[in-house]
């Protein structure tokens, strides 16, 4: 017998900056995916993108939305607007990926969880490295128990933008529409990570400042984490760093230590494969990451989001909800408006906020 094929699935992309091209292109490598129009109120911008794609551009979201033959909607805007144009698509009963993060207030994040809800249609918010292999190897390992019990877990994202990059647009690096600086919009893939291996926060304590840039919004933050299982855990987050360092993730239980480094594996000690160290320890095996050449690959820069958008389709043909729900990303903005509020006031902040 032969197999059912799957049906197909026309995409649009809504807004046409920078990260709308890793939207494209993995729209075009997908077998059931067909990528149909774009659109930008700026028109230069979307007949830019659409000429490259082979597709129709648009100026009005509106035009996208009537068509009969687009069931799924990229959401690549300044966040602040995230919700706002999430609820529309959501109403004309597309199915919505959004950039991260899902919007910059929970009350919009909650609005526009909702508004999914009540059209019936799916929501999935970018957090494409949750499907690079190493990360995904480290989970099955958590997951398993290897690790043993957690103790410590580190997001650390030290990278680089120059003065430049947030005045050639002018919604970074401002409170309404980036919703911050460095931990919501550079360091906010790896919290998700972080909270994803080690589960929820309880509470947090945290410092921003701004030090590099002129800007209104942190360039660097850090954050001291105690989570739900008693393990601790810090945030640390800039764009000062020139020329810009591998962002680095740590997890660390009674049984094995785990680092990750741009999605590679450079630790990997678990005690039921090295065995006892002796009273004293001894330094972990660092494994080299691959050429640098290799590492930047198109192919590579492109394959999280590909594996995202795969999910979302796997999720309307089975019926079951994406791998990264709005519901998930809530939690995420959580945690970093949760750091912003202590950093604020000064004090711890307890999880879950209002």
């Amino acid at each position: 017998m032969m197999p059912v094929r799957e049906r197909e699935y026309g995409f649009a992309i809504v807004g046409c900056g920078v990260i709308a091209p890793f939207h494209a292109r993995s729209i075009t490598t997908l077998p059931n995916a067909r990528l149909r129009a774009v659109v930008d109120v700026v028109p230069t911008r979307a007949e830019r993108l659409a000429a490259e794609f082979g597709v129709e551009s648009a100026t009005d979201l509106r035009v996208v939305l009537d068509r009969p033959d687009i069931d799924v909607v990229c959401v690549c805007l300044p966040s602040g607007l995230h919700a706002e144009v999430g609820t529309q698509v959501a109403a004309a009963g597309k199915h919505l990926v959004l950039e991260k993060p899902i919007d910059v207030s929970l009350q919009a994040a909650d609005r526009l969880i909702a508004a999914c809800r009540a059209h019936g249609v799916k929501l999935t918010v970018i957090s494409q490295h949750r499907f690079a292999p190493a990360v995904r190897r480290l989970r099955e390992a958590v997951a398993a128990g290897r690790l043993g019990r957690p103790l410590l877990g580190d997001a650390v994202v030290k990278w680089y933008r120059s003065q430049q990059y947030y005045d050639t647009a002018g919604w970074r690096g401002t409170r309404e529409m980036d919703g911050g600086g460095a931990l919501i919009n550079q360091a906010i893939h790896y919290v998700d990570l972080l909270q994803w291996m080690m589960g929820p926060v309880d509470r947090v304590f945290g410092r921003c400042a701004t030090a590099a840039h002129a800007i209104p919004v942190e360039d660097m933050a850090l954050a001291v984490l105690t989570f739900r299982s008693g393990a601790l855990g810090v945030i640390e987050a800039t764009t000062a760093a020139y020329p810009g360092l591998p962002e680095r993730l740590e997890v660390t239980g009674t049984d094995g230590t785990v680092i990750i480094e741009d999605d590679d594996i450079v630790v990997w000690e678990l005690l039921d494969e090295r065995g006892d160290v002796g009273p004293y320890g001894i330094r972990a095996t660092r494994h080299p990451r691959p050429e640098a050449a290799a590492s930047q690959s198109l192919a590579r820069q492109t394959a999280g989001h590909r594996g995202q958008l795969a999910d979302l389709l796997e999720s309307l043909e089975t019926g079951r909800d994406p791998a990264i729900t709005g519901e998930e990303a809530r939690q995420v903005l959580a945690l970093v408006l949760a750091v912003y509020a202590s950093a604020e006031t000064g004090r711890e902040v307890r999880l879950p906020l209002d």
